[in-house]
């Protein structure tokens, strides 16, 4: 199973890539760095998207295992994701990159509000496109705001950067000698309820046709080899018969 040619693809962040060596918050040093891993795969002439996660500052789920109103929670985690891409748009800036943060919660002091028809346009000039808030929703993750963001943009791939270098059969960081799978169906991440991404986000996919790419965002240039074909990575995708 091979990638397509693609000309626009979502990178999807944990944000938990953003505390660097840190334990919580943002590393502006780091986040430098991811800038300029994203501005390497501009330079190859792509489209480029972005969804980060706000798991560095706060998480929803977590916060209702404590005793917080799930809903409340999540909309807390949504704010969270607005101060990463507000981070990040930062750094690209300072790189030399074009950015506009589209959030789909209103915040029209901040960033500009989803607006898919005003994104396409920022695409087509050349600027990275950064979604923020997740889907607007409470009880999504950023990972189904990723695959409805790149559904709804049209993008050929969904690339999701972690802190693993692809799919395991089993937690790799528990069981040393667990396989790394180099391709594998949606079909098989959602039955073995492998931890790709949550199983909307990779039913959305499957449903659009996006391949799901998982490599690890922590190697530095990794996002250039994976575009090029090079790094190591997962290929999350249908099969000819699926």
């Amino acid at each position: 199973m091979t990638l397509l040619p693609m000309k626009r693809i979502l990178l999807k962040l944990s944000g938990e890539v953003l505390m660097g060596n840190q334990e919580y918050g943002i590393d502006p040093a780091y986040v430098a760095r991811l800038a300029e891993e994203v501005k390497a795969a501009k330079e190859t002439g792509l489209e480029i998207c972005l969804v980060i996660g706000g798991g560095n500052i706060f998480r929803g789920v977590a916060g209702a295992a404590r005793g917080l109103d799930r809903t409340t929670g999540d909309y807390m985690g949504m704010l969270a994701t607005v101060m990463n891409a507000l981070a990040m748009q930062n750094a690209l800036e300072q790189a030399g990159v074009e950015t506009r943060v589209q959030s789909a919660i209103p915040m029209s002091s901040v960033c500009e509000p989803y607006i898919r028809r005003r994104a396409e346009r920022h695409l087509a000039k050349g600027r990275v496109v950064i979604f923020a808030a997740g889907t607007g929703n409470p009880f999504f993750t950023t990972d189904t705001g990723a695959a409805l963001r790149a559904a709804e943009m049209n993008c050929d791939a969904l690339l999701k950067g972690t802190s693993v270098d692809g799919v395991y059969e089993r937690d790799p960081k528990l069981f040393p000698e667990a396989r790394r799978f180099d391709t594998i169906t949606y079909g098989q991440v959602l039955s073995d309820n492998l931890k790709v991404m949550d199983a909307t986000a990779v039913a959305l996919a499957r449903e659009n046709d996006i391949p799901i790419i998982v490599f690890s965002i922590r190697e530095k240039g990794n996002v250039a080899r994976v575009l090029a074909g090079d790094g190591v990575q997962t290929i999350v995708q249908a099969a000819e018969q699926d």
